[in-house]
């Protein structure tokens, strides 16, 4: 008996590339030493964003490392361009825009002073499990 392939296309398709886009957003994050990351499923809350992925780091350098590096894999391995981008000169927090997908990254002072988690308490919140990476 043949097999059928089953092609998820339209929204459906959209979602699950949102979903693709924040784990390795968020994967990314934790291989340049980003903590507390935290992934919110926002479909259900509003339709102006699927994902947040929330993440913490120690320094502004380490912010823009992980920001560089994000960029680098959402457009090299999904081939996907940031949208926007704010805070990367000033510090503290920077906002990445990948239409459906917001990343945060703030160091630990800015995290608490906003507290996007508790903000958008209702969203559901995706374990994140990292892989650790092929040596």
């Amino acid at each position: 008996m043949a097999t059928i392939p089953v092609r998820i296309s339209g929204k459906a398709a959209n979602k699950n590339r949102a979903y693709e886009r924040a784990q390795a957003a968020a994967q990314t994050a934790y291989e340049n030493k980003g903590r507390d990351i935290l992934l919110l499923d926002l479909r259900e809350v509003t339709p102006e964003f699927d994902f947040f992925v929330l993440v913490t780091g120690g320094s502004v350098r380490q912010l823009h490392a992980i920001s560089d590096e994000i960029d680098v894999t959402l457009e090299k391995n999904l081939h996907d361009k940031r949208q926007g981008m704010e805070g990367y000169q000033q510090g503290g927090w920077i906002v990445l825009d990948y239409g459906d997908v917001i990343v945060h990254l703030f160091d630990e002072q800015m995290r608490d002073y906003y507290r996007l988690d508790d903000l958008w308490a209702q969203a559901k919140r995706i374990p994140f499990t990292p892989q650790e990476p092929q040596r």
